[in-house]
């Protein structure tokens, strides 16, 4: 998504439909999060957090990932009360109880949620967690981020699974004109 339909995203008012709100923060969270994916953030630890710093592997590659926090990072953490669990995110809310199923089925909701959100601020396509993540890698080639450094960030095993990733969006990106092409015929 273009930067300026996540600002949109960003500002809707959600304070009275608490699921859409949780749907819309978390995807704003894994963008703030250099496009980190769901299973990594809903198996962040609070311990992963110190000094400014989240610092986790990557579940898909092993890779180890150290992110700056930022203030709006905290502003997303700061809307939910402190839970129990050792997890940052309240997206597992009873630790030992099939934590898989209930990430399975918490990013199910999100993204049925975020649906309906894109719809709110005009997205055709299909709002998902994974969009974040695509997201934060088209926003940093458009800001003319070196591959490396984007390779990086996302915890990428290799510049050439970057470019694999970006070559994908720009693909999107030409099917979506198409798209809009053959609509006006």
């Amino acid at each position: 998504l273009p930067l300026p339909v996540i600002k949109k995203i960003k500002a809707l008012d959600l304070s009275l439909n608490a699921s859409l709100d949780f749907a819309r923060n978390m995807f704003l969270m894994s963008f703030y999060l250099r496009g980190m994916s769901f299973i990594d953030m809903a198996f962040l630890k609070k311990s992963d957090l110190k000094n400014g710093y989240v610092t986790y592997r990557r579940r898909k590659t092993g890779q180890q990932l150290i992110i700056e926090w930022t203030k709006e990072m905290q502003m997303i953490l700061d809307k939910y009360p402190e839970n129990a669990t050792d997890y940052l995110l309240p997206i597992i809310k009873n630790p030992g109880t099939n934590e898989r199923c209930t990430y399975r089925n918490m990013g199910y909701n999100i993204n049925h949620n975020l649906k309906k959100i894109a719809k709110m601020v005009g997205v055709q396509i299909p709002l998902t967690l994974y969009v974040a993540r695509h997201s934060w890698a088209s926003a940093a080639k458009a800001k003319g981020i070196p591959l490396s450094v984007i390779s990086e960030g996302m915890g990428h095993d290799s510049e050439a699974t970057t470019q694999i990733y970006l070559a994908s969006l720009d693909t999107s990106v030409v099917d979506r004109a198409n798209s809009l092409i053959l609509k006006s015929l």
